[in-house]
């Protein structure tokens, strides 16, 4: 006879998955608001500046944001690179993860 599932157990699995996932996203979140130094705006004027991208709907200016951003994660995972004098042996860096900011990445 085959043993029953455990739904209760499988759903509080669950559920701690979704809110470890959701603790990294924030954790994620923080990361980039500090490595793009947005973190130097108050939070009404961040909140303010992501309500309008969220409502803009002029898809010339979401891309244009969207190259500017890939581009900044670009030049940041060139400055991350383990150079040949460097000690190459820490785990990598996860796409999209903030690394802590090694001088000024100016967004102007």
């Amino acid at each position: 006879m085959r043993k029953p599932r455990d739904f209760d157990a499988e759903l509080k699995s669950l559920e701690d998955k979704t809110r470890d996932l959701k603790a990294r996203k924030v954790q994620q979140l923080g990361e980039l608001v500090t490595s793009t130094g947005a973190d130097a705006l108050s939070a009404e004027e961040l909140a303010g500046a992501l309500i309008v991208l969220a409502e803009t709907k002029d898809a010339g200016k979401r891309e244009a944001w969207a190259k500017r951003g890939a581009a900044f994660f670009q030049s940041r995972s060139r400055r991350s690179a383990p150079s040949p004098d460097r000690d190459g042996g820490g785990a990598p860096a996860q796409p999209g993860s903030a690394q802590p900011a090694s001088g000024g990445a100016g967004a102007s």
